[in-house]
């Protein structure tokens, strides 16, 4: 694990079996956790124990993608507007292993007709894995949009079913 600090948050990536995330942290919470592309800023080489919410993380994470955790327990201060939080704060209500559709979401947050909005907000969700947004699914089933691409999600619903093979 590599640590970096980027405008005033620490940041570093860590290797996972979907690819390598990234992590950044305002020193009291995680406030991203993306999949890290091209586009990630390049950690540079700090302590490792520059954050202890980044140890934590690191933990709760092997322990999911090694099938023995369900639920995340860390502190989070992700950046939107109230809309926005309103909808992370419903994704991190879906239970494990199971999904919803955009309409059902949008129906949790109180406003039934808002699915574009609830499915932009899902879009924008900056803590993939531990704000759940893979879990959201078309209405007839279907994988629909995912930041980090739908073979990605497609494993994330496989391995939280007990159905992934390999």
């Amino acid at each position: 694990m590599t640590v970096t600090m980027i405008d005033s948050t620490l940041s570093t990536r860590i290797s996972s079996p979907i690819g390598m995330l990234a992590l950044t942290s305002n020193g009291h919470a995680l406030t991203q956790l993306l999949l890290a592309d091209g586009d990630t800023p390049e950690p540079a080489d700090v302590p490792a124990d520059a954050d202890p919410i980044f140890g934590e993380a690191r933990a709760q994470l092997e322990a999911y993608f090694d099938a023995r955790l369900t639920r995340f327990d860390l502190p989070l201060d992700p950046h939107g507007t109230e809309f926005q939080r309103r909808v992370w704060d419903a994704l991190r209500e879906i239970p494990y292993a199971e999904t919803i559709s955009y309409a059902e979401l949008a129906r949790r947050v109180g406003n039934p007709k808002a699915m574009r909005a609830v499915g932009a907000a899902n879009g924008r969700n900056p803590l993939m894995i531990v704000v759940p947004c893979h879990r959201v699914i078309g209405a007839d089933g279907s994988l629909t949009g995912f930041g980090a691409g739908i073979e990605r999600k497609r494993w994330l619903l496989d391995h939280e079913a007990g159905t992934r093979l390999g």
